[in-house]
């Protein structure tokens, strides 16, 4: 699995409550993301998740039609979501958490969908701690050999 720094959508980013990616991607560039191939989000669990209550978080793939800052904030579209993921599930170096994205997503400038993203739903939080990293990937192979970042070999 190739990861490219362009096709990043959060690095190390803390979610404490509901939150979006701290990166989308314009769909809307003259450029082929898949030529023809499934893509997919791959997120990472840099940090364990604590929190005081039975906290869950709900990954979800997202479109949408405006950006401000960077990040998603008009049109939002759920494309795919992972369920509630209990607190418990959700520690330091985990086996990766892969969602598929549909492939409407790819010529979604012209339904008015121009961005696409990732989002971070907190239920019965808020999270004490917890940091995620998500990369859109062409394929999810490998994956038991991705580690947090920060990973290092004494």
């Amino acid at each position: 699995m190739w990861i490219d720094g362009l096709l990043q959508l959060s690095s190390a980013q803390a979610v404490t409550a509901s939150a979006v990616s701290a990166n989308c991607i314009d769909l809307n560039m003259a450029r082929d993301l898949s030529a023809g191939e499934p893509l997919y989000v791959v997120i990472t669990v840099d940090q364990t998740v604590t929190a005081a209550g039975a906290a869950t978080v709900n990954f979800q793939a997202i479109s949408g039609s405006g950006v401000g800052g960077g990040v998603i904030n008009a049109g939002v579209t759920v494309l795919a979501q992972t369920g509630a993921i209990p607190k418990a599930d959700l520690t330091y170096a985990r086996r990766p958490i892969v969602l598929l994205v549909p492939r409407h997503v790819l010529t979604a400038q012209n339904f008015g969908q121009r961005y696409l993203g990732l989002q971070y739903t907190v239920t019965n939080g808020p999270l004490t701690a917890g940091q995620f990293t998500a990369n859109v990937v062409n394929s999810p192979q490998d994956l038991d050999k991705l580690h947090g970042s920060g990973f290092g070999v004494a």
